[in-house]
């Protein structure tokens, strides 16, 4: 069975992971047959935010113990998980992929991946297996990767695609229910709900950067 890794960057769109892309993916591998290993970094979100007011509030949270609401508690310190033991990995997006396994929120181009999500990063793609990155998390592919020019979507944003250009990504604009596919670096991306107006929008292009990431897995 193939064994896809899931980067998780807490739980929630504003300081954590997506819940919709989350569900939507494990649900995607889940009918691809595929197993998965799930896991993200032992340490405090950048802050926390209230999902109802959309306001940051006085209080912290653990990533690792947030995104256990996701994985129903069946989740790994990332620090812990070698590339060997996957056989490609998908990070969702929400806001938690730009805030807790990179700083792209605050830092913008300027951004520095977590030490130990780049590491493994680096580790599976060295080892020439596939990864996906949905909504905003193209941009920790561009900081970890800019060094090799893989092609990456984020949908149509300017702003957000020069960003990704000057790490050294190549852009590539991308309706809400594709992805794209750099058969070369083994890296699919797909907008999601950085152009997804309903859960059905994000939902066409997350299953075919799954199908693409496990098709490369197998």
């Amino acid at each position: 069975m193939v064994k896809i890794g899931v980067i998780l960057s807490g739980c929630g769109v504003m300081d954590g992971a997506e819940i919709h892309e989350s569900v939507i993916t494990l649900l995607a591998l889940d009918r691809a047959g595929a197993d998965v290993v799930f896991m993200a970094p032992n340490e405090s979100q950048m802050h926390v935010v209230n999902h109802l007011t959309n306001e940051p509030v006085s209080e912290t949270r653990n990533v690792l113990v947030e995104s256990a609401r996701i994985a129903r508690g069946d989740v790994r310190d990332i620090a812990t998980v070698q590339a060997s033991e996957v056989d490609g990995v998908v990070v969702p997006g929400g806001f938690g992929a730009a805030k807790n396994l990179c700083n792209f929120a605050t830092a913008g181009a300027g951004c520095e991946a977590h030490p130990d999500v780049a590491r493994l990063l680096e580790e599976v793609h060295g080892q020439g297996k596939p990864i996906g990155a949905l909504c905003i998390a193209p941009a920790l592919m561009a900081r970890v990767f800019g060094d090799i020019k893989p092609t990456l979507t984020i949908g149509n944003d300017a702003g957000t695609a020069a960003a990704l250009t000057s790490m050294g990504a190549m852009h590539q604009d991308c309706a809400v229910g594709d992805c794209v596919v750099d058969e070369a670096n083994k890296i699919v991306t797909t907008p999601a709900y950085m152009l997804a107006q309903s859960i059905k929008d994000a939902a066409a292009g997350i299953e075919k950067l799954v199908t693409a990431v496990v098709e490369m897995a197998r």
